[in-house]
């Protein structure tokens, strides 16, 4: 599924950190070694048919590495 995030994320969460990320020696192989970080927010995205809708959006996020893989679990409208 492909979407854009509109806006701002907010109520931005981190729930996992380091060795608790199942897929951290993935996340080092493909984007580098960092301080990796599994973090969920609320955002506005606008789906591939044009239409908007609001989401629970998860990435992984690291310093100087930036968001990587967003996803939306579930949508709250």
């Amino acid at each position: 599924m492909h979407f854009k995030i509109i806006g701002e994320i907010t109520n931005i969460e981190t729930f996992a950190v380091g060795w608790s990320i199942r897929e951290l020696a993935r996340l080092n192989k493909s984007y580098g070694k960092g301080r990796w970080r599994k973090r969920k927010g609320i955002a506005t995205v606008q789906l591939a048919d044009g239409s908007k809708r609001s989401a629970e959006i998860h990435w992984y996020e690291a310093f100087g590495i930036g968001r990587k893989e967003p996803k939306i679990k579930h949508y709250l409208d």
